[in-house]
Parts: structure tokens; sequence; C-alpha cells
């Protein structure tokens, strides 16, 4: 009776912008009533907000990168996705890691052991290039194999600093990494950048059934806070032999893999991107796979997911233009 009662309670979540957040029958018992019964998870007060939208005025677009479970390739498309959009020299492009637990983004951007800078207009991002800032809590860390045992209020308010607090300039695309799963650090920059041009999501799975549960999970939360949905991207889609070109399923998709599951639930699949070993080496020594295997099927299938992902956002621009 319990699981079905909890059941229940999550099917029924009025969502975290309703008036009846943290207040319906279907809280009761939920972990995060009180967060959004005290309105924590709605709208930042107004002076907050106004400090927030005079930040996020600089930047035109905005993409989460999100993913149900951990392990599906999510920090490694974020970096990839950054430098297919900083290859572009017109672009200005930031990259914030918000998962403060497990900050890979130095690492894979090769950046490890950089140190963030203090200035008169701000903290002053890592930069890659000149057209592709970095931010993390791993500048901040002493070594990188320090742990970050925070509670929930501690990493909305980095988050905040990170928003608010970072002289960025001009951006045209702000890229935000985030931890696995539907939690605080999630809820926090949702709310943070409503004041900005948040274009939409987008979701990292593989093709396995015990992904593509929890990635569900996810799109549900996008619909919750009212997040849009740009669109899923399938990591570890396949190995083809650099030998003999044939194609494994290392991952079997039991189920139908992400096609079917954004056929069911009608979002867009970007596209598949299969396995490359050389994917992990390039994260390992903090280049670029795109540059590094310019002929991978990877590489090929990575260009085409950005392109969609950047016709998506100038789509979005468009539209809010001929709104106002």
């Amino acid at each position: 009776a319990a699981a079905l009662q909890l059941s229940l309670s999550v099917a029924e979540c009025p969502g975290t912008s309703s008036a009846q957040a943290g207040r319906a029958a279907a809280c009761q018992g939920c972990p995060n009533q009180r967060l959004c019964a005290g309105g924590a998870a709605a709208a930042p007060d107004p002076g907050e907000a106004a400090e927030l939208r005079e930040w996020l005025r600089a930047v035109k677009h905005a993409v989460l990168v999100l993913s149900g479970k951990g392990g599906v390739g999510k920090s490694t498309f974020s970096a990839i996705l950054a430098h297919g959009l900083a290859a572009d020299e017109a672009k200005q492009v930031a990259l914030l890691d918000i998962d403060i637990c497990g900050p890979s983004i130095p690492k894979m951007m090769g950046l490890e052991g950089e140190q963030v800078h203090q200035s008169g207009s701000g903290w002053s991002p890592v930069y890659v290039e000149e057209n592709l800032g970095v931010m993390s809590v791993g500048f901040l860390l002493s070594s990188p194999d320090d742990a970050v045992i925070w509670r929930g209020p501690k990493k909305n308010g980095l988050i905040k600093q990170f928003l608010r607090d970072v002289d960025w300039g001009e951006i045209d695309y702000l890229i935000v990494d985030t931890p696995p799963g539907t939690s605080d650090e999630h809820l926090s920059v949702v709310q943070y950048l409503s004041a900005a041009h948040l274009d939409g999501a987008v979701i990292i799975t593989t093709p396995q059934e015990v992904s593509l549960q929890d990635v569900r999970k996810e799109i549900n939360f996008c619909h919750k806070v009212k997040l849009p949905v740009i669109g899923v991207v399938e990591n570890m889609s396949g190995f083809i032999c650099p030998k003999c070109k044939n194609e494994s399923q290392i991952f079997p998709p039991t189920t139908g893999g992400a096609e079917k599951m954004c056929q069911n639930l009608n979002v867009s699949l970007l596209g598949k991107v299969p396995l490359d070993p050389q994917i992990g080496k390039s994260c390992d020594k903090g280049q670029s796979f795109l540059a590094e295997a310019p002929e991978s099927p990877a590489t090929l299938s990575y260009k085409s997911i950005i392109q969609r992902i950047q016709e998506y956002c100038d789509q979005h621009q468009f539209q809010e233009e001929k709104i106002i």
C-alpha cells in the first residue's frame, strides 16, 4: 500500500511552478515538500531576479545537458558540444559545470590544476580558447581528489554565484553540464536561468532499458518545470570496428533504444553516437575529440547533432522575437 501511495504521489506531483507546490495531497511525504512550499523552487525574490536578469541579459542561448543516470557520457557530450560551437570563432561559448560533487569538466577541457581569479568585475572564467571559457567547482579545490561534501543550500548558493558573479562578457551559447538525476542543482539552475533565454535541455542516454527508464523520469522532470526538451542523444550506440567496419551492439537496445522511447514520448531524437575508444582518450588528455578524430563516424554524428541544436536555438530565438 505504501509503495502504491508513493507511486501515485510521484505521478500527481503538481510541479515546482504550481501554486500547489508543496501543498497538494500528493506532496505529503515528499522529501522536497518544505522546499517547494516555501517557494524556494519558484521564482527568486524580486531583487535577486533583477540582479540575475541584468547579468543574464548578455546570454543569447542557454542549453542544459541532462541525464537520468551517471556514466552515460553527459559531461563528455557537454565538452564536445562546447568545442563544436566554439569552432566558429565569431561565437562566444561558455561551459558551466554545476556537477558539484563530481566535476570532470576541468580534466576533459585540459584545464586541470587551473584556478579561478578574482577581478573588479567578478570571477574570471578559465579559457580554453579566446572564445571558449569554462567555470567549475573543480577550479576551487586544492586537489582534484578532494571530496565536496555539501548539502543542498550550499550547492544552490554556489550555482547562484556562478551565474551572478562570473564575468563572462557577451555569450552566444551558455552550456550547463549538470549532475545526473533531478535534484536541487537542477531545480536551482532552471529557476535562476528563467531570467535568461533558456532554450531547453539536451538529454543524454545509452541504448539499454536500465538507462532509458531514468531518462523517462528526466523528461517528466522537464515537463513539470516547463523546461523545453531540445532532444535526446543516444551515446554508445553500437561500435564500428575500425578495421573491418562491422557494427556490434555493445549495449543492446532491448526495448527499442532511444529511438523507440522518443517516438512514444513525442520528443526529438537528435542523433546516435557510436562508441569510439578515441573519445575516452581525448577526454583524458583534455583535447577536442572533434579535432583529434575528424574522420570518425562518431565525429560525423556529433557534428550533425550540434548543427541540429544550433538550428533549434536559432528557431527558438526567432519565435521569441516574433512574440515580442
